[in-house]
């Protein structure tokens, strides 16, 4: 902590590459626009479950890709609140004591949180009156989910209007919803031409560019990229191909694709999504939140490949419903929808105006507004800690070192 500063705590989860990017964006954005403000990002998994991290990180990818179905089993239980959605998240909003102890260390004037499981844990902090710190949760995704609502959030910040409304109608006041974006970096707002992006990365101009976003894990590949299926294109297509953190996917595609009529550019992890976005003409991804908010503002028609039960559904959905995405189920829909997009200019600038209508561009620096005044928010007493935990001796010792932790500040 610098003395004198405001300090802004983001809580996110890697659980997850769009928890991170959007955590990440509202920091710079803060570095930007209000360099008064320290702000510091804590993965809140890794964090408060230091020894179970790496263990519950790898079952959980592991799962993604081996058995989708049990997590969108899971995700279909516990959509609405109910007595077992609100079991499952106790179970995983463990680690009070750890957060308390990165409060006294941070000694934040707001928290701000892009994962769910934070803002449960914090919110129960404020609950049993540890805590008076004003809670701001930023929904990376498109769709509501109980996981990400708890009485004791002060703001909610959300990625379209129809989602505030869907909030409004669970209870929720409008006055502590705000339609800001799902957070991006502010490298998307910069204009970039085009002929200068392709020339720095030796891209083909005379070509029809196809982008393939895997997400930072790479999950991308499988029943797509086979050079069978993509030689059906009847026309020549440069592929720019991202497979994130998965190495042995990219050494992979290099060998697999070496024959292939079509030109590809193969990348791990980059840190310029933006350029290579700008210069394409349609983008295959799976529909995470932050990856589809991306290619909104950079004006970029989506085809959705196999989404994930759950909130990558539901992604979906709003995707396709507002006209600027298609889905393909298998390899033979993907291919079908490249040629059906690229031969057909109008339909594609039909779906990039249609981008105009939802993108946020400037969306980390809308939610940089409501963190700021969220600051303000002043609680004259603590809340009421329910009756039923004063009898419970570890929430009075946590109690006690609130006191504490209080009295040091």
């Amino acid at each position: 902590m610098i003395e004198g500063k405001d300090n802004v705590l983001i809580l996110t989860g890697s659980f997850g590459e769009g928890h991170v990017q959007a955590a990440h964006a509202i920091k710079q954005a803060i570095n930007i626009r209000s360099p008064k403000i320290e702000a510091t990002i804590v993965d809140f998994m890794e964090w408060v479950h230091p020894n179970l991290y790496p263990l519950s990180h790898y079952v959980y990818m592991k799962s993604l890709k081996t058995c989708p179905h049990i997590y969108g089993y899971m995700y279909e239980k516990t959509y609405d609140q109910s007595v077992f959605s609100k079991t499952i998240n106790t179970l995983l909003s463990g680690g009070m004591k750890k957060a308390l102890q990165m409060l006294k260390m941070v000694q934040p004037s707001v928290i701000v949180s892009t994962y769910p499981f934070a803002s449960s844990v914090i919110s129960k902090l404020k609950e049993y009156g540890l805590i008076t710190i004003p809670l701001v949760t930023v929904i990376t995704d498109y769709s509501y989910h109980s996981s990400w609502l708890h009485p004791y959030t002060d703001h909610y910040l959300v990625g379209s209007y129809n989602m505030r409304q869907k909030l409004i109608r669970l209870g929720i006041s409008g006055s502590k919803i705000s339609c800001t974006g799902i957070p991006i970096k502010p490298s998307f707002l910069k204009q970039r031409k085009k002929e200068d992006i392709l020339k720095k990365y030796h891209f083909r101009p005379d070509l029809p560019t196809v982008l393939i976003m895997g997400g930072g894990d790479g999950m991308m590949g499988n029943g797509i990229l086979e050079t069978e299926k993509l030689n059906d294109i009847p026309f020549p297509v440069q592929f720019i191909i991202i497979c994130g953190h998965n190495e042995k996917l990219r050494v992979r595609l290099n060998k697999q694709l070496i024959s292939s009529k079509h030109i590809f550019h193969i990348k791990g992890y980059i840190d310029y999504v933006h350029d290579v976005m700008a210069v394409s003409d349609v983008m295959i991804t799976k529909p995470g939140g932050v990856t589809t908010a991306e290619a909104l503002a950079m004006e970029l028609p989506m085809i959705l490949y196999k989404p994930l039960p759950g909130q990558e559904e539901d992604n979906a959905r709003f995707l396709i419903h507002s006209g600027v995405a298609v889905q393909a189920e298998d390899g033979r829909e993907v291919i079908e929808q490249i040629t059906c997009l690229l031969s057909n200019q109008r339909e594609l600038e039909a779906m990039k105006v249609q981008t105009r209508q939802i993108q946020n561009k400037e969306s980390a620096f809308r939610a940089l507004k409501i963190i700021d005044r969220s600051k303000d928010i002043q609680y004259h007493e603590p809340p009421e800690m329910p009756t039923q935990f004063l009898k419970r001796k570890r929430y009075a010792r946590m109690r006690k070192k609130s006191l504490l932790m209080n009295q040091g500040q």
